[in-house]
């Protein structure tokens, strides 16, 4: 069996995100080793109890720091020399472009990532933004080219990286359908509410259709007052993000229910009607797959990643 590392760039992402395919890899025989920027104890128990090793790395997952960077990627490096691994699997932009360019470096055989979203400087247009883009680009066609496959949540991704030439062949990519949801875990739950209560979950940053999702809620409830809007999700040091004190206005102005983070947003889609995810761009978002596992009705936006979700008129 192999030595694989999974690469990440948060350590939440390692068991709500990939933790059935950490679990998976375990249970064959391989061994696993997760890594991420944190060191918070609760992920690292739930890690080990499905036999994954944990190693925390040094890696600032927002902004284009070249100092910070670099020692991201020794870090990396040095990461690669202590394990040893034969495969390495990355995903998020940071650990696909550090983690592939520090595996190529030090010989690692099997290179794979995965492309779960295009980030904040493809989707915001600006002359700083611009200049960021051709760099990410750069840096992605190099580091994509050491990859023996790159694997996509949509097809208009997967589109966008062959015509922009970060993929040179269509047959390096593979399209998968999204991150996928344990329909045990995720069970249909029945609606309570007598009057609406919708529910978006999300990072608190602007390309999730934060603002959107507010300014419904204001229109709507000039009408209906009786519905409910709940927020649920982290305050997250991003360029693009909500502050406290944005959320408390709304709060205030009794607008939004803010319901702060959860690590089972279970309890939070049973006690909502529909499900809510104005985003401007996903890979394919995991929160919408959540909700409809549950029996939830979606609205989302007609963009990639999201537009795949929906079924128009039969499940959102």
């Amino acid at each position: 069996m192999a030595k694989v590392m999974v690469i990440g760039s948060y350590i939440h992402s390692l068991i709500n995100f990939r933790g059935p395919l950490l679990k998976t890899l375990a249970k064959k025989g391989h061994e696993v080793i997760a890594c991420a920027p944190g060191k918070e104890k609760v992920t690292i128990s739930q890690l080990r109890r499905i036999g994954v090793t944990y190693h925390p790395i040094y890696l600032n997952r927002t902004g284009l720091n070249p100092i910070k960077d670099f020692f991201s990627f020794i870090n990396l490096i040095q990461t690669l020399r202590t394990f040893c691994p034969e495969i390495v699997f990355s995903y998020t932009i940071k650990p696909v472009i550090y983690g592939s360019l520090a595996a190529r470096f030090m010989g690692v055989a099997k290179i794979f990532s995965l492309i779960t979203g295009l980030g904040y400087a493809f989707t915001k247009k600006s002359l700083k933004n611009n200049l960021v883009n051709l760099l990410v680009c750069k840096l992605y066609r190099i580091a994509l080219s050491f990859n023996e496959k790159v694997f996509f949540q949509n097809p208009d991704d997967r589109a966008l990286f062959l015509q922009l030439k970060l993929v040179q062949k269509k047959d390096q990519t593979v399209l998968i359908n999204g991150s996928g949801v344990d329909l045990e875990y995720f069970q249909p739950a029945p609606l309570n509410h007598r009057y609406p209560v919708f529910l978006l979950i999300a990072r608190l940053i602007r390309d999730k259709g934060i603002l959107e999702y507010v300014e419904a809620a204001r229109i709507i409830k000039k009408r209906y007052p009786q519905t409910t809007f709940r927020l649920l999700g982290f305050f997250d040091p991003h360029p693009d993000s909500i502050s406290p004190s944005q959320v408390k206005n709304w709060q205030d102005e009794g607008i939004i229910e803010y319901l702060g983070e959860a690590e089972d947003v279970r309890p939070y889609i049973a006690q909502s009607n529909v499900y809510v995810l104005p985003s401007f761009r996903e890979g394919t978002p995991r929160t919408v797959l959540e909700a409809m596992a549950m029996g939830r009705p979606v609205i989302t936006t007609n963009v990639p990643g999201c537009r795949e979700t929906v079924i128009e008129g039969k499940n959102g």
